[in-house]
């Protein structure tokens, strides 16, 4: 959809930024990263510049940073009312978009930004791909072709994760998911101390519970988020993404023979050309207009991208 569609459902709901405009918030916040920290934190295909860093990403970080200090004030307050020191909660940041709109490469530069500002230098990334069910358990509920769906998460689990970390617990453990073998790596987890700042990136954060006729409400995994951000883009564009990522792949991870698509690596390219259009039009496709898109409006901030993957327009929700 383009901007104007946003406008059209939406009119008075956000507020709306070019580019340019939203540089324009910056004010004098320095640049912290250099051109070739940037480069390493790009995404497969991506082309996110030093300069896109610095309109887009400098603006949002210091608008993260005031959020981030008044929740803290109020977590002082809150403590001086009760007579007690209350344990240090985490601020929550929800990244939600479709496969291959950028949301990896927007949580890492967001982390290196945040973790810069004196008042929260403890910023924690978790991919929620860390809590899909294993291969296993999704063919035997036959949902090996859903991966990325909804209904391919343990939601119990990421929720009970969100809650331990929102409570101020301390080492909360978070399952990895690896691309490469494509399933969760066994034995293996990430651990969450009590961080100033965590980022959650994945399909489906913003999404609201199904409700089951005879059962409580379940908690929605934004219901934990003090702050959400959705990644938009043309799903033409998306598609044509995603494509490139693939052959991307085709070249270099892929060629590992322990890769799960290594077969990929062996086909010709319009072989590969023509798996990648499959798989985007009968899962990736299919989750994004299902699932994710309906769930845009329900995040603070909105960044529209353009067909070169950069950012053209901000839409900021009025408070």
């Amino acid at each position: 959809m383009s901007p104007k569609q946003i406008n059209s459902h939406i009119p008075t709901a956000y507020r709306h930024f070019t580019a340019e405009q939203w540089a324009r918030l910056r004010a004098d916040t320095p640049i912290v990263l250099s051109e070739q920290e940037v480069i390493e934190m790009r995404g497969r295909g991506e082309v996110i510049s030093l300069e896109e860093v610095t309109m887009i990403y400098l603006p949002l970080s210091r608008l993260l940073n005031l959020y981030v200090g008044a929740t803290q004030d109020l977590h002082r307050v809150t403590s001086s009312f009760l007579g007690r020191l209350q344990p240090k909660v985490p601020y929550i940041i929800g990244l939600a978009g479709s496969v291959a709109v950028g949301k990896s490469t927007t949580g890492r530069i967001l982390q290196a930004l945040l973790a810069r500002w004196p008042n929260h230098p403890k910023v924690d990334l978790v991919t929620t791909d860390g809590f899909l069910h294993d291969n296993a358990t999704l063919k035997m509920r036959g949902l090996s072709d859903r991966k990325g769906f909804p209904e391919s998460f343990d939601q119990r689990q990421l929720i009970t994760f969100l809650n331990d970390v929102k409570s101020g617990k301390s080492n909360v453990s978070a399952p990895i998911y690896s691309h490469q073998i494509y399933d969760i790596v066994p034995d293996e987890s990430k651990v969450i101390d009590q961080p100033d700042i965590l980022i959650v990136e994945g399909l489906n954060v913003l999404q609201v519970p199904q409700l089951r006729e005879g059962s409580d409400t379940p908690p929605a995994i934004s219901d934990f988020f003090d702050f959400s951000i959705y990644l938009d883009a043309n799903v033409q564009d998306i598609e044509k993404w995603y494509v490139e990522r693939i052959l991307n792949l085709r070249e270099t991870a892929f060629r590992d023979p322990d890769a799960f698509f290594h077969g990929l690596a062996k086909v010709s390219e319009k072989d590969a050309i023509d798996f990648a259009h499959r798989i985007w039009k009968t899962v990736n496709e299919e989750n994004l207009r299902l699932n994710i898109l309906p769930t845009r409006e329900r995040a603070q901030l909105i960044l529209r991208k353009n067909v070169d993957h950069a950012i053209s327009d901000v839409y900021l929700r009025k408070l």
